[in-house]
């Protein structure tokens, strides 16, 4: 097992890059690249970091030279022969053959493609702009620097004794989770911690600890090249990109109302088993369901990604009831800012009424809340976003007003197209 402590005092990105392959990204992001490649090769899209908790002001706490070159350094990256062989020959879902192979033919001869960074009021502006299947690729990457960089900025300082303390606090607090989480019966849990890690090396550990403390109920991550060294299942279906895209590129209101849909439908066509989830929150649940065609009823589950998660179950719930469905044999997967004690609330009141899983994201890989002075490395709400496809800007409006992203009229305008009246703000906390 790696001494992680005795890695972050010796830190020199040149020997210790954060991204170490173009597979160091969730599983998601590929499945969506691959739906993108077919079905829109030739929009063009923008992607922008926004850090939602603007009390960090990232530009006064990382180098903005270490920023490059760690970025620069993720544009050398290519598919490796053994990642290659994986992608391509690995059972993914119960599927052989996953990715097709113009797929990954295009995916062997990537590089990644430029970003503009520049410091503005105490953050950093970071876009990237060109061809939608390359530029979503840069999203994770992206994420996981920032987060690393800003981690490594706090703990620069510390020696070697503090370090090994802090890190044994810190495995301490996840096993003490894991502990608790044993508790729970029939538990299904994935990682799903990748964007907003601590680091890599703490992501790693984190996922031998769930494997070794969870067992069964530990189903797999979605770091593809973690699932590929440690042996495990790849985890994710798709997010809330595909519809903000396809919506920015509708021509009139009718279409608008229409894009979530033919999302699904481009899906539908390429996946089938448990890769069939909804993710119907982009432009609220209720109105997504109640429009839904009946072909998506059939689908597996659903995956609760903001808003209240009970209601948002139960939601599901009475619309599958209602469509002639049976609720037990549907799975709901929770992935919202999730802990030990949200988990195991929702286990307990979703017990023989769905099959729950939950996807444990930032609470998992970077919750070092109260181990260190000040609380500076507290995790943070930080996001990169599709924020336009062919010049036109994308909106989104979650089940929780807080994650409503778009400029205010177009928000305004969405509102009005999907039916979306007064909504409950929660707290973002990651």
């Amino acid at each position: 097992m790696v001494d992680i402590a005795t890695r972050v005092y010796d830190h020199k990105w040149k020997i210790d890059p954060i991204i170490r392959s173009l597979i160091d990204t969730d599983f998601y992001k590929l499945l969506m690249c691959q739906s993108v490649f077919r079905n829109r090769p030739d929009t063009t899209v923008t992607f922008s970091l926004i850090n939602r908790t603007t009390s960090i002001r990232l530009a006064e706490l990382i180098d903005e030279g270490e920023l490059r070159e760690q970025l620069d350094h993720i544009r050398t990256l290519r598919l490796s022969r053994g990642e290659s062989t994986w992608l391509r020959g690995n059972t993914f879902y119960g599927k052989r053959q996953m990715f097709r192979p113009d797929f990954m033919e295009w995916f062997e001869g990537l590089q990644l493609p430029p970003y503009h960074l520049e410091k503005r009021d105490g953050q950093y502006e970071l876009t990237f702009e060109g061809k939608w299947p390359e530029v979503m690729l840069w999203e994770i990457p992206a994420l996981a620097v920032l987060m690393e960089l800003r981690s490594r900025a706090v703990l620069k300082d510390m020696g070697r004794f503090e370090l090994q303390v802090l890190y044994a606090r810190a495995m301490t607090k996840l096993w003490e989770k894991v502990e608790g989480l044993r508790r729970i019966s029939d538990l299904k849990i994935a990682d799903f911690g990748t964007r907003r890690r601590h680091s890599f090396l703490w992501q790693d550990w984190c996922v031998q600890a769930l494997q070794e403390g969870l067992g069964q109920a530990f189903i797999g991550t979605s770091n593809c090249l973690i699932a590929m060294r440690r042996e495990v299942e790849a985890i994710g279906t798709n997010a809330h990109e595909l519809p903000m895209v396809y919506a920015a590129l509708a021509e009139s209101d009718a279409e608008l109302a229409e894009a979530p849909y033919r999302v699904l439908a481009d899906w539908h066509e390429e996946h089938e088993g448990n890769l069939r989830i909804i993710l119907p929150d982009t432009y609220g649940t209720e109105g997504f369901l109640a429009h839904a065609p009946d072909w998506l009823t059939t689908w597996t589950g659903i995956r609760i990604d903001s808003g209240d998660p009970v209601e948002g179950a139960e939601t599901a719930i009475r619309w599958w009831t209602a469509r002639g469905e049976d609720p037990r044999q549907k799975l709901v997967i929770f992935s919202d800012g999730l802990d030990v004690d949200r988990i195991e609330e929702l286990h307990a009141r979703f017990a023989g009424r769905v099959k729950a899983s939950f996807g444990w994201g930032t609470l998992l890989t970077n919750d070092f809340r109260g181990l260190v002075a000040g609380d500076r490395l507290a995790p943070f709400s930080l996001v990169c976003k599709a924020v336009s496809a062919n010049g036109r800007p994308t909106v989104k409006l979650s089940d929780n007003p807080n994650k409503a992203m778009g400029p205010a009229d177009e928000i305004a305008r969405y509102k009005r197209v999907f039916g979306v009246g007064a909504q409950t703000p929660r707290a973002v906390v990651v």
